[in-house]
């Protein structure tokens, strides 16, 4: 039994006799009866009781119509499915993301992503770096959004694309120090910071520059990703050294509001900042999630260039 066989013997059973099924099918009377007796063959069961040119179908043909209809109408939505999805508009991505994108870069993000994607499904999990890793490992998600592993193991893991910037200084709109180019130690001797807890690499390069220059690294707030750190510098509390994906989102969130709060400076000597997208090496990912990693990693690279 094959769908071409059931589609003969359905149009049989709705147009009641085989003249009608072949003109409705474009075939031959032949080519139609020889279809129904295949099929027969290949259930070993008589369906239709013949009387000259007449057929008579028996209780097991309105059986198998049941199933039929079921059957076929079964295969035309797979169909469709697989051609939704094969035009990356219909599936599922399932993303677990650290906080700093997930709060607001990575929704704002998908929004537009998904505007000509009515039937795609987004799933976004928020997790520290190392619990992106582990959830990557079990293939729990389909892309991972984490802290770039600087020591290189990811590499061994996961298919893992690194991207790496320069971090920038957040400063109040109204700081004495807004009015410079380029933001060092110096500048911010003693002045109040705000910071990611103290065993982050991020942080202990941070710190490092400041002793470097004999500068005091005076931390005020300390909290576990940086956006939240910037509503202190909205209240002329702090400054913060952060990197480049925070700054952005957080200057798209600054479009919405009247007055710009905070602005942003390059900070020197360099503080590097990087971050991993990651897919598991021996789990084949989805159409619409391929197109999505790419377009992600398309955007964070325009970020991190100063494009976008």
């Amino acid at each position: 039994m094959n769908i071409q066989q059931l589609k003969v013997f359905r149009e049989v059973m709705k147009s009641g006799s085989l003249n009608s099924a072949a003109k409705n099918l474009h075939r031959s009377q032949p080519a139609i009866s020889a279809s129904l007796k295949s099929l027969e063959n290949s259930l070993d069961i008589v369906l239709f009781k013949r009387e000259g040119r007449r057929l008579l179908p028996k209780p097991e043909a309105y059986y198998l119509l049941t199933e039929a209809v079921e059957i076929l109408e079964r295969c035309r939505t797979t169909q469709q499915n697989l051609s939704l999805m094969r035009e990356r508009v219909q599936g599922s991505i399932r993303i677990v993301s650290m906080p700093g994108p997930s709060s607001f870069l990575l929704p704002n993000f998908i929004s537009k992503y998904l505007v000509e994607k009515a039937d795609v499904k987004i799933t976004i999990a928020t997790r520290s770096s190392p619990h992106i890793r582990s959830l990557m490992s079990s293939q729990t998600y389909d892309v991972g959004i984490c802290d770039m592993d600087f020591s290189g193991t990811d590499s061994e893991l996961f298919n893992c694309v690194n991207l790496t910037s320069e971090c920038v200084c957040a400063l109040p709109a109204d700081h004495p120090l807004a009015a410079e180019k380029i933001i060092t130690p110096a500048h911010l001797n003693n002045e109040p910071m705000g910071s990611l807890h103290p065993d982050m690499q991020v942080v202990q390069n941070i710190k490092a520059a400041f002793n470097e220059k004999g500068a005091a690294f005076n931390v005020r707030f300390t909290t576990q990703y940086f956006i939240p750190l910037l509503e202190f510098v909205v209240a002329g509390q702090a400054c913060v050294i952060l990197d480049k994906l925070s700054a952005r989102s957080y200057e798209i969130m600054q479009q919405r509001a009247t007055k710009k709060m905070v602005i942003f400076r390059p900070f020197s000597p360099a503080i590097i900042y990087g971050c991993s997208i990651l897919t598991a090496p021996n789990l084949p990912i989805s159409l619409v999630s391929e197109e999505f990693l790419n377009s992600w990693q398309q955007y964070v690279q325009d970020i991190l260039a100063g494009t976008v």
